[in-house]
């Protein structure tokens, strides 16, 4: 990770002095201190590195799980002590065992950690202690602190942020590598002993008032040290390297944890597909594609056998069923994938999983109409899944029925303004399809304004107003860009107290 974080860097200093004057030394951040690393300003950093993290190839778009990891998210910082700020989580296409909190609240959690987990309390324990981090604000003093080591993390924060304001600013060149940089920011910060126990303690209490089991914490770092003893000297443990754990540690949680009154905790049943799902997500090749469904088919012989009546085996059973399901998909296999998928419905009929998961196959089949009346039928039993309304959009977009589209879609956004971009984009394809290239463009403005990507979506918006002739869509559009305009600004001013 260091070395892809260094390549990136290398990239933007070396590739883009002709867009933006590089500073001529390490950017220094004067005393520690909350005033001169506001929460704001830590925001747009966190922010920078997202512009550029949403174009990795190992970012993952996924609707179900950027939900569940969302949710959980929410849930867990709202019982964080003083409050929190906005948190978003989000998914890494990656086997390692793995998560990292950026600045401004950005989280992001390895598929390879969320498959290591044992129950959800496990992932939940390593999110609301990487929370805990954020709402501390340790990676604030860490940065902070470190003003004239010239430190790598730093001096990539500052490139993204350069990068992320320049009209087209190497965002390509970026997105290679944005995770391999921002894993490794907390490893470089070095979190002191003090500022893990704190956010040991912190997780912990937001565990247990959130309702998941706070011994959860402990056991997923338990896993953390033994993998880390078992790996030593060959690159494994990841986490508890950028994490150092200790007997200390361990033994400072199993007294808090002893020390709450007993009590009944919950798990719901989405975990357990999320998880089969990240086991699919990250396997990148056939070799390990047929591993992965060995290990599924594996998993659901494990329990009961249907009809032994409801247990706490059976959503495990069922979800790995819809991995065998997900997986066979993936090799094109959809017959096994279909048989697989009725397996898992005969364990456990009611699920938004398996009913999306029929909507793909029909739609990989070329059964569109079907696809789309399961989706519908979906959005209706489940409205809260951003996911059947994704589906039935592409359904429309495939049927080539833009201006039902472009009503529906709408529709979504007033539902949910700031939380799928990608109903922007579908909305920006079906006016360009429909010869409204102003539309077009108003739509693709949002969909980079929603990316973060402020420069793009002035550009969109520039666009439109040319294309127009109303006068009064021309004020709107002023009003825009003039707004976005005047935050790119702001954040050049923000840049400057960075420099040398």
């Amino acid at each position: 990770m260091p070395k892809k974080c260094l390549a990136a860097l290398l990239v933007l200093t070396l590739g883009w002095e002709s867009v933006w004057a590089q500073p001529a030394s390490a950017p220094t951040l004067g005393p520690a201190s909350s005033s001169d690393l506001s929460p704001a300003l830590e925001r747009r950093l966190g922010e920078a590195i997202m512009v550029q993290g949403r174009l990795d190839p190992e970012y993952i778009k996924d609707p179900d799980i950027s939900q569940y990891l969302n949710v959980m998210g929410k849930k867990l910082a709202a019982n964080a002590p003083g409050g929190a700020p906005d948190i978003e989580v989000f998914g890494v296409r990656d086997p390692v065992v793995n998560a990292f909190a950026m600045p401004g609240g950005f989280i992001g959690i390895n598929t390879g950690l969320i498959v290591a987990s044992g129950a959800e309390a496990e992932l939940a324990g390593v999110l609301a202690h990487e929370i805990a981090h954020v709402t501390q604000r340790h990676i604030a003093r860490g940065l902070t602190q470190q003003q004239q080591s010239g430190h790598i993390a730093i001096a990539t924060l500052i490139a993204s942020l350069a990068a992320a304001l320049t009209r087209g600013g190497g965002q390509a060149a970026m997105g290679i590598a944005a995770f391999g940089q921002a894993a490794a920011i907390e490893q470089q910060l070095g979190f002191s002993r003090d500022a893990e126990q704190e956010a040991d303690r912190t997780g912990i209490e937001m565990l247990r008032k959130t309702g998941y089991d706070p011994n959860g914490m402990a056991v997923m770092f338990g896993r953390f040290m033994q993998a880390a003893s078992l790996n030593e000297g060959r690159g494994g443990g990841v986490y508890a390297s950028t994490h150092p754990l200790s007997i200390s540690r361990m033994t400072d949680m199993q007294n808090r944890i002893q020390q709450f009154p007993v009590a009944r905790y919950q798990a719901s049943d989405e975990y357990w597909f999320i998880r089969a799902k990240s086991r699919v997500l990250q396997a990148n090749e056939p070799r390990l594609l047929l591993q992965t469904i060995e290990q599924l088919q594996e998993e659901t012989r494990l329990g009961t056998k249907p009809g032994d009546g409801a247990t706490s085996a059976t959503p495990k059973q069922a979800a790995a069923w819809y991995g065998v399901s997900l997986a066979a998909a993936v090799r094109k296999d959809y017959k096994t994938a279909s048989n697989a998928l009725q397996q898992a419905q005969a364990l456990l009929a009611n699920s938004p999983y398996l009913d999306l998961q029929r909507i793909e196959l029909e739609l990989a089949t070329r059964q569109i109409a079907s696809a789309l009346a399961g989706a519908q039928a979906g959005q209706k039993r489940w409205p809260e899944r951003r996911a059947f309304a994704l589906k039935i959009a592409e359904c429309l977009q495939l049927m080539g029925k833009d201006k039902e589209l472009v009503a529906y879609l709408q529709e979504q956004i007033k539902r949910w303004p700031n939380s799928e971009p990608d109903f922007y984009k579908m909305l920006g394809n079906s006016h360009d399809r429909l010869n409204d290239p102003v539309a077009a463009r108003r739509a693709m403005g949002s969909y980079y304004e929603q990316l973060g990507a402020l420069s793009a979506a002035v550009t969109q918006l520039q666009q439109a107003r040319t294309l127009s002739q109303d006068f009064y869509l021309q004020s709107q559009l002023d009003v825009q860009i003039r707004a976005l305009s005047a935050k790119i600004a702001e954040d050049r001013r923000l840049l400057e107290r960075f420099r040398s």
